[in-house]
């Protein structure tokens, strides 16, 4: 198991330069991705994982080494998207920042916060955020607005 979940104090939150409401990616800065997912727009978890591969393909930090596995950053990211559009009321918006570690925080409207829980044998759910915690080298949850955000980090050493 890795770093134990961290509780953090609000942040204030950050403006996209560009958010038209229709899902499409909108680049703050080299290395920053965001994105506004629609609820139940389970097509958008699979477009996910290639834009934050691909952010990751573009972005090498000033030492030439990977910040992340770009495999594993798809992978937390998608879970813990796939866990807002299933286990809240409303959309997600996802921003995925790179320097020498990579951040991605997942914000939703519900005040609820995701306990990690054994799944069942035969259960189709209940792994997500087991596979947060055993593969993501610091991640958390913190209140925000009437909502939540929850993070991880990977790479660069400890956060």
């Amino acid at each position: 198991m890795r770093q134990p979940v961290r509780c953090e104090e609000r942040n204030r939150p950050q403006r996209a330069d560009r958010r038209d409401g229709s899902g499409a990616v909108a680049l703050r800065a080299p290395g920053v991705l965001e994105r506004k997912v629609r609820q139940a727009d389970l097509k958008a978890v699979g477009e996910l994982r290639g834009e934050i591969c691909e952010l990751l393909g573009r972005w090498a930090p000033p030492d030439g080494g990977a910040p992340a596995d770009p495999e594993v950053a798809a992978l937390l990211t998608s879970e813990l998207v796939t866990n807002a559009l299933l286990h809240t009321d409303g959309g997600a918006v996802v921003t995925a920042r790179v320097t020498d570690r990579l951040r991605v925080e997942v914000r939703d409207g519900a005040e609820r916060r995701p306990e990690p829980r054994a799944p069942s044998v035969d259960g189709t759910s209940g792994r997500g955020l087991m596979l947060v915690r055993a593969l993501a080298d610091a991640w958390g949850i913190r209140p925000e607005g009437g909502g939540k955000c929850v993070w991880f980090e990977l790479g660069g050493g400890p956060a």
